[in-house]
């Protein structure tokens, strides 16, 4: 199967992280076995991660969406026949996460859906509210790179379609 090979300077997202970009190639002896590592700089946060060439794909470091893309979030985020599971907090914490760690933009806009809703019937804990604002965030980051429009017009993009 064919292995997505990035360059410097390419963006790229890292699951839960965000959209960063490829700041070096490098290489390091590991228990007496050079490898090869992305140095990728997140833009959320300047965090810097150091991914293995090779195991960069089950870490889900991934492309950025395409601009043809963007409907189909748009369209997640827009549906309004779900139900939403009425499971406990901490289970349902848990099972979004999994969904974040995906790295899946799409995973991401049906958490960010999912616990807009559940905001309807009742108050969000803590950990739900964080975990929004981070689905949230990560969207935004992404759709502005990919669209190559404004994190703010984004945003109201984003404050209108999940308006109810």
């Amino acid at each position: 199967m064919f292995e997505k090979m990035f360059k410097v300077g390419d963006m790229a997202v890292y699951p839960a992280h965000g959209v960063g970009v490829i700041e070096s190639i490098e290489s390091r002896e590991i228990m007496g076995c050079m490898q090869s590592f992305y140095v990728m700089k997140i833009l959320g946060n300047n965090m810097k991660i150091m991914i293995p060439k090779n195991g960069a794909r089950s870490v889900g470091l991934r492309t950025l969406i395409t601009r043809e893309e963007i409907p189909r979030v748009y369209e997640i985020l827009s549906e309004r026949n779900i139900t939403v599971d009425k499971q406990t907090w901490n289970k349902r914490y848990k099972e979004y996460w999994e969904k974040i760690k995906t790295g899946s933009v799409y995973e991401i806009a049906r958490v960010l859906r999912d616990l807009l809703r559940l905001k309807l019937d009742k108050d969000l804990s803590f950990g739900e509210r964080k975990m929004m604002d981070t689905a949230k965030s990560l969207l935004i980051k992404e759709l502005s790179i990919a669209s190559e429009t404004e994190e703010t017009k984004i945003e109201s993009d984003l404050n209108a379609i999940i308006a109810i």
